[in-house]
Order: structure tokens, then C-alpha cells, then sequence
């Protein structure tokens, strides 16, 4: 079910999908490099920073989830009812991430006839296609399909860690002081080595603090609200002092969402909207649409660096070219997220053991 709309959420979505849609944009193929050339700085720093907004989906995620799964509070435990949860929500990702994973499996092998380059990949293998399916291809060591199947595979292990904890603990109390512990470790720790990239542990610690921001803020106990509020605190002051030896900023942007949504998370939407704002209408509907854009621009990065090369147009070494193909890739990637969110996303929630 989705609960009301809170402006700060949906805002933030949009925000998030669209730099990590630029943030490829800026690092594959031969449209990237003719870009970086004509625009060096914004190109630049979208490489290096554009994928730090996977954190302000991370915390966004933790939020959501917890405001999901909170209403298992005052349920008796069942080992039957827990599964459920974890599994409706792999039916809820797998939809339109198995339908945007096959058309960019059908771009990759068009492209593949024109692009020579390593982000473009090895032609796909049954294995390869049946792991990302059930999401541990990161677990086996297989090279990733589409740029943002990793995320997917997370999301699922990070929301279905969080279902055991939230309906198995006897208390939230127990739970904050658990994914505390896990948020410390994971922050100074197992998010600062690649060796944990496939597994919760790595993403967890941006993950907890969306969990803690609403638990703080919407649960409706104030005993867990006041200890959820201390956790938030005193990890923002752990994340603070361990940047005198070494300085993280993706680990700072996490602290910082998880108090923007402690203070304004829970806020619908300015009045103004009950006038038909434009504006805000476009926010709802982008919000709606960030997933299924998440996973399909990989592909139209793929088709737009065909294009490129297929027709001649990356011999004139344009900047103003592989910046009007960009633009073409957010236009189609929005066109193609709002059929992927119509046809395949909402008849699907209808989906659920």
C-alpha cells in the first residue's frame, strides 16, 4: 500500500535517479568522453560524486522500510507471515526489473556490433541472466548486466535483514540498539572495503540511519522515538570524529538525509499543491517513475553510444553532439520509465503471496 505522499521523499527520488542517470552518463562510452572534453568540470565531478545519491537512496530506502514494516509491531511472530514479507517484496522489485534486464540484454547485443567497449559487456549467459533473477549475482562473482542490477539485488537483502529484526526481536529497543551496532560497524568498517561490495553488510550503515530517522519520528512509541533519536546522534558524532583520521564524505550525506528526514519526513506536500501546481505534479509523477528509470537508462546509454558510433557522429569529436545524445537518453529513459511503471510496475503490486 502506499501511504500519503511526503514531499521531502518524493523530491528526493527524483534528485537521486537523476544524478545517478547522469553520473553513467558521464562514465560510459565514447558520448562520456566527447562530453568531458567540452564540459570537463560538470562531466568530472558527475563521475566522481554523481554516485554518492545510491546514499540518499539508501537512507530514503531504510525510511520506507521501516514506515513499511513497522505495522508488524503489535503482530505476534510467525516464521509463515515472515517469509511472506520477504518474498512479496522480490516480487515487488522482480517485475519491472526482470522486463527492463531483458531490453537491455536486446540493446547489448545491438550494441555489441558497433561498440567496442568494455562497459558494453560479454554476450550474457543462461547462468548469468537466472542469477540476476534471483539477485545473488554480485554473491557469485558475475559481471553485472545493467549498471543498477547491483542496487536491486541489496535492496532486497538490506529490506529482507530488516523484516527478521523488526518482526523477530521482542522489542524495538533491542532493534535499535542491533542495527545501531550494525550502522557503527558497517560505516567505519565493512563500507570501506570492496570485499563486502556484494552483501548487506557493506550498505547498511546508510541503510540503518533511514530506519532510525523513522523510527525516531513516526513510531508511535516515544520510548523508541527518544533511544532512536539518541542512536541518530551519537552516530552522526562517531561518523564526525572518525573523519579526523580519514574523511568520508558519502558517510556524512547518509547522516545528513537521515536528519532531513527526522525533521521534515513526514511532511505531505506545501498547500499550494492543493492549486494544481505544475511543479508538483511533476514531483509525484517522477517519484512514481523513479524506479522503473533507474533500471532502464542503462539500456538507452547503450542505444544512444550505438548511435554515436553507428552513424559516423563520434568522428567530429562534438561535445554539443554527445550532450543533445544525453539529453535524448533522460527523454527516453522518462518516455520508457512511465510504460515500464504502467504496464509492467502496477499491475503487478496485484502480485503477492
Amino acid at each position: 500500500m502506499r501511504h500519503q505522499p511526503i514531499f521531502l521523499i518524493d523530491f528526493l527520488k527524483i534528485i537521486a535517479a537523476l544524478l545517478i542517470i547522469l553520473h553513467h552518463l558521464s562514465s560510459y562510452g565514447q558520448i562520456a568522453e566527447d562530453a568531458r572534453s567540452f564540459l570537463p568540470g560538470l562531466m568530472t565531478w558527475l563521475f566522481e560524486y554523481g554516485r554518492y545519491a545510491v546514499q540518499i537512496f539508501l537512507v530514503m530506502a531504510g525510511y520506507l522500510a521501516a514506515q513499511s514494516l513497522s505495522r508488524f509491531a503489535t503482530i505476534k511472530f510467525s516464521a509463515q507471515g515472515l517469509l511472506k514479507v520477504i518474498l512479496n517484496r522480490y516480487l515487488r522489485l522482480f517485475g519491472p526489473f526482470t522486463a527492463a534486464l531483458i531490453f537491455t540484454i536486446v540493446c547489448a547485443y545491438i550494441a555489441r556490433h558497433w561498440v567496442n567497449d568494455e562497459f558494453v559487456g560479454e554476450t550474457e549467459t543462461l547462468g548469468q541472466f537466472l542469477a540476476h533473477l534471483f539477485f545473488i549475482q554480485g554473491i557469485l562473482g558475475l559481471d553485472s548486466i545493467s549498471a543498477g542490477a547491483w542496487y536491486i539485488a541489496i535492496d532486497w537483502q538490506l529490506y529482507s535483514v530488516l523484516a527478521i529484526l523488526l518482526i523477530s526481536f521482542p522489542s524495538y529497543q533491542a532493534v535499535i540498539w542491533v542495527i545501531s551496532i550494525l550502522a557503527v560497524s558497517s560505516l567505519l568498517f565493512f563500507n570501506r572495503s570492496g570485499t563486502y561490495e556484494a552483501y548487506f553488510i557493506y550498505f547498511i550503515g546508510s541503510y540503518s540511519l533511514g530506519v532510525l530517522a523513522y523510527l525516531a519520528k513516526s513510531f508511535e512509541n516515544q520510548n523508541v522515538n527518544r533511544l532512536a533519536k539518541t542512536a541518530l546522534i551519537v552516530i552522526g558524532l562517531i561518523i564526525a570524529i572518525s573523519s579526523l583520521q580519514q574523511l568520508w564524505l558519502r558517510n556524512f550525506l547518509a547522516w545528513f538525509v537521515a536528519i532531513a528526514l527526522l525533521l521534515w519526513g513526514n511532511h505531505p506536500y506545501p498547500s499550494i499543491a492543493n492549486g494544481k501546481s505544475f511543479l508538483l505534479k511533476a514531483i509525484t509523477w517522477g517519484s512514481l517513475r523513479s524506479y522503473c528509470a533507474f533500471l532502464i537508462h542503462f539500456a538507452f546509454i547503450l542505444l544512444a553510444n550505438t548511435l554515436y558510433i553507428a552513424t559516423g557522429m563520434h568522428t567530429h569529436e562534438s561535445g554539443l553532439l554527445a550532450l543533445s545524445l544525453m539529453f535524448s537518453v533522460l527523454l527516453f529513459s522518462t518516455v520508457a520509465a512511465n510504460y515500464l511503471y504502467r504496464w509492467v510496475e502496477l499491475p503487478l503490486l496485484r502480485l503477492q503471496v
